[in-house]
């Protein structure tokens, strides 16, 4: 099992009602897009928030990722609405 720190922000931290946690994920979950997969079997909000029809951006160890990146043992992942500035 791998071992991960999630950070939750914006949106997603007041529909999950956590602004973090950690997990230890089974080891067929390699990318972010497989900690997504993972996530949504909680059901409920976890399905509706990352269904796909809300859009959300992933960062490991602080870098913005695509959701096919590998994340390596005690990373940190941080999942988020996308951000616009003006």
């Amino acid at each position: 099992m791998k071992q991960l720190e999630l950070r939750y922000f914006a949106r997603l931290r007041d529909a999950l009602g956590l602004e973090g946690e950690h997990v230890n994920v089974p080891a067929e979950v390699h990318t972010v897009r497989d900690l997504i997969a993972w996530l949504r079997q909680r059901g409920g909000e976890w399905d509706a928030q990352f269904s796909g029809a809300r859009p959300f951006r992933a960062a490991i160890n602080q870098d913005l990722v695509p959701l096919d990146e590998p994340i390596p043992d005690d990373a940190e992942v941080a999942l988020f609405p996308p951000v616009t500035g003006g």
